[in-house]
């Protein structure tokens, strides 16, 4: 049986309120699993914790509660000297190319820093190194001695995606890796992501607002609400048929091209509710045009829905 790359059991994460008096729930209790090979998506509408869980899969933060393994090792018990180690093997992709490189240092010191944090060769290796990452990514060789203002969006989102493989990982993060560049150029990042995963061997988790963006990268789909996992399937079978309410409308909201066409489904209604004032049952119900008592007082679980063993939905009418 293969070994899940990355493995996330009960994961969640707390901070305080803006009124120093409670907590914000942010990731609760989240479990997902990264297979070798394998794109997972994670998608949902801003502040529903798709950021946080991204930092928490890769210990940049702390979590709250819950277990965290890598390739099976225990990633919260490792001290700091084994876990820099660790991170070799996983890293992140930033959602801003303009404010996650820094503009004091060239391009050159900017992709050779990983290898200089980790003490990988000397200065001429490292060299040689940068400017075949670059060339990797689409760049040429003489970018290494220009500063970051004097590239493009998705010039620099090509540098920080040659800085984030510099280390040969297995796994990397893309936490909205193109919503900050123009459409014209987010599908040059994405089929550059999707040539260095097959010619690298990576593992992504892809994470976005982007419904489209996500069925185009993904192999599974894991769809957050006010930080919870509400629905987690293959790519295929989730955008086909869908279980929870939230993904229906999610779907709802893709732009149809055809102005006259009737839509199938109803769009979401209403706002996303406080997280600070979380309401009670199921956080979806609020919104919900299917909602019945049960739902009111009742957290759904996440459990085995549909066909597949693989679909699974945190709703009790699925």
């Amino acid at each position: 049986m293969t070994t899940p790359i990355l493995e996330l059991e009960g994961i969640a994460r707390t901070f305080r309120a803006r009124d120093g008096r409670g907590v914000v729930k942010a990731v609760d209790g989240v479990t997902l699993t990264v297979m070798p090979g394998e794109t997972l998506g994670v998608v949902g509408e801003s502040g529903c914790g798709k950021s946080t869980l991204a930092r928490l899969m890769l210990r940049l933060i702390e979590p709250s509660a819950g277990r965290l393994r890598f390739d099976g090792v225990d990633l919260l018990a490792l001290d700091e000297p084994r876990l820099r180690a660790a991170r070799r093997h996983m890293q992140l992709v930033f959602q801003d190319p303009y404010a996650s490189l820094d503009p004091r240092m060239t391009i050159g010191a900017i992709v050779a820093e990983p290898l200089a944090i980790h003490r990988i060769g000397d200065a001429a290796s490292r060299r040689a190194r940068v400017a075949a990452l670059l060339g990797l990514v689409g760049l040429d060789a003489d970018a290494a001695r220009r500063y970051p203002h004097e590239f493009s969006g998705g010039q620099r989102q090509r540098i920080g995606i040659a800085r984030a493989i510099a280390l040969e990982p297995r796994l990397v993060v893309a936490d909205e890796p193109v919503s900050a560049l123009d459409v014209s150029v987010q599908s040059q990042i994405l089929n550059l992501l999707v040539e260095l995963k097959a010619r690298l061997g990576l593992s992504y988790v892809f994470i976005s607002h982007d419904l489209a963006v996500v069925e185009y990268m993904s192999d599974r789909v894991a769809v957050m609400y006010l930080g919870r996992v509400v629905e987690l399937a293959d790519a295929e079978a989730l955008f086909r048929a869908p279980a929870h309410p939230y993904t229906e409308g999610l779907l709802a909201a893709i732009p149809d091209p055809d102005p006259e066409r009737v839509r199938a489904r109803p769009p979401i209604g209403g706002d996303i509710p406080n997280p600070e004032r979380p309401p009670p049952g199921c956080p979806f119900h609020p919104r919900c045009p299917r909602a019945v008592e049960r739902c009111r007082g009742e957290v759904p679980a996440l459990r085995p829905v549909g066909a597949t063993p693989s679909h699974w939905a945190a709703c009790h009418l699925a």
